[in-house]
């Protein structure tokens, strides 16, 4: 199972942060990356800076043939694609797209000078990835700790279960 997060906190010419996220699934189909299941939108506040725009975020289970090497070229690809500038890190963005579990394999790996942790090295504190994977996948378990997501989101402050919301596009 391949799982990756897409989001977005700022509008590009494209449309708002809705359109840059369906956008950015669309581009993936032009790939072979064939969505197989999606999360609601969920909206949660700018991290690590909260006075920074909030995110719209989805997790999707896709298929795909591709190396997780090469999938990281076109997810880079497509953020590029939707005017996604990388000056600073935890700058707000058009689209971010991150893999979050790639066959339950724990990988590293580097591409273009940045480098990649499947999953996610954070993944356990982010509840606006834990809560939409829960959502499509509530038995899922996390690939190195092996605990499963309800633990997961069982660990996390109230603060953090409280700052995201499921929402539909207004």
């Amino acid at each position: 199972m391949i799982i990756l997060s897409i989001g977005s906190n700022l509008p590009s010419s494209f449309g708002d942060r809705f359109d840059n996220i369906n956008l950015a699934i669309s581009h993936l189909k032009k790939y072979g990356i064939n969505l197989v299941k999606r999360s609601s939108f969920y909206e949660s506040p700018s991290y690590p800076d909260e006075t920074k725009p909030k995110f719209i975020n989805i997790v999707i289970n896709v298929k795909t043939n591709l190396t997780p090497v090469k999938l990281a070229s076109v997810l880079l690809f497509i953020e590029q694609k939707l005017e996604r500038k990388r000056k600073r890190k935890n700058d707000p963005r058009t689209c971010d797209i991150d893999i979050i579990d790639y066959n339950s394999q724990n990988l590293k790996f580097a591409y273009k000078k940045l480098k990649f942790n499947v999953p996610h090295k954070n993944l356990s504190s982010r509840s606006f990835v834990l809560l939409p994977l829960h959502e499509i996948y509530p038995d899922w378990k996390h690939p190195k700790t092996k605990e499963l997501i309800t633990l997961l989101i069982n660990k996390l402050s109230d603060k953090d279960k409280k700052s995201i919301l499921k929402i539909k596009k207004s």
